[in-house]
């Protein structure tokens, strides 16, 4: 089996980045550029943006988001973009709206930009978009052609995203070496195709040591809605190292099991990187990983302000016969626990979520 690394063809990060956004689609397409923009990014920046897109003498066709990367919503917008002579899809916003904006390009064959307003997940970088429901429930993986062509990432809008963005884009990142890590000594086969190359396993390392080095300043900084360096460096964390970590290194347990969490409705305030961030937990847990290292993981989620208990993921009063559906829906044919380096069931997993709990108590 091949080392497969998957990445975006062009990363590009920093204070204003989004002024540049025409000059990025121009080098791709002449041609209407359609963007697929979250509702807050419409009313704070479509004006703008329309404005830099007039000046560039480029056209530019803005859809509002509907809410969820749905199958529905996607097909929505492909029939939309049929009658716009769309050269190149841009997706603005959330990773939701980054998703659908990818699965978007990937159907219609065009080459998309991802220009994230927040750094609360791993998606912008990825060939892979999440597909759920109109409700909100996880439907499937789409695995997409090929990454985007273009990612860039304006820090002074993500400074400017409520502080719990960035850490929930923490709690995503943190599982980032830690399922990696399951993968590269399982030698099962990872999102990209291929077997986890030691590249991969070596920035999903350093994305972990990342977090613990500037996690909490980076917390600091968006609490006073400035760009600092370690702003800058948990922006990149968050979204192009923990992208090609989880890509080229592999999905596990913790992102399976938050899979397995969207079954229960009572949890569904909570957002993805906050789900995935107690799945690591109850993952370390599977894993029977040494004390040590589920303190220090501990000790991160509660100086950042992550969810450690089922209580803090809106699941107080959870029974244990919806903590069985959760678990069962984590270990459903094709789900990623089984990239685990051991034999994976449902009620090992019952377990580790009540002792994750408890340990997070």
């Amino acid at each position: 089996m091949d080392r497969i690394i998957y990445s975006p063809m062009k990363y590009v990060q920093g204070a204003g980045a989004l002024e540049r956004l025409p000059q990025y689609a121009a080098g791709l397409s002449t041609r209407t550029a359609y963007a697929v923009m979250g509702p807050h990014m419409v009313k704070h920046y479509g004006a703008k943006l329309e404005e830099n897109f007039k000046k560039a003498g480029l056209a530019l066709t803005i859809h509002t988001f509907g809410g969820e990367c749905s199958q529905n919503e996607i097909n929505r917008i492909l029939t939309d973009l049929k009658n716009k002579n769309a050269g190149v899809v841009i997706g603005i916003g959330g990773g939701k709206t980054l998703d659908t904006a990818k699965a978007v390009a990937h159907h219609a064959e065009l080459p998309v930009i991802i220009a994230p307003s927040i750094a609360s997940t791993d998606a912008p970088c990825s060939a892979l978009s999440v597909i759920y429901t109109d409700e909100g429930v996880f439907e499937s993986y789409l695995i997409l052609k090929h990454n985007p062509n273009v990612v860039l990432v304006d820090t002074q809008v993500i400074s400017q995203s409520p502080v719990r963005m960035l850490v929930a884009g923490m709690g995503d990142a943190l599982a980032t070496y830690y399922e990696a890590r399951a993968c590269f000594a399982s030698g099962k086969v990872t999102t990209a195709g291929g077997t986890s190359p030691i590249t991969a396993l070596a920035i999903a390392k350093a994305c972990r040591d990342s977090l613990f080095k500037d996690g909490f300043r980076a917390k600091l900084a968006a609490e006073a809605k400035t760009v600092s360096t370690a702003l800058e460096n948990i922006v990149e964390t968050n979204t192009y190292m923990s992208g090609v970590g989880f890509e080229s290194g592999g999905l596990a347990a913790a992102h399976a099991i938050h899979n397995g969490l969207t079954v229960l409705p009572g949890g569904h305030g909570a957002m993805h990187g906050e789900k995935v961030a107690f799945g690591l937990l109850a993952q370390l847990v599977l894993e029977n990983a040494p004390e040590e290292e589920i303190n220090q993981v501990l000790h991160f989620c509660r100086q950042v302000g992550l969810p450690t208990t089922l209580e803090m993921l809106g699941l107080k009063d959870v029974c244990d016969e919806d903590l069985q559906k959760a678990a069962q829906a984590s270990c459903a044919e094709g789900e990623t626990i089984h990239n685990m380096p051991f034999t994976v069931s449902p009620q090992p997993v019952f377990s580790a979520l009540k002792v994750a709990d408890k340990l997070g108590r």
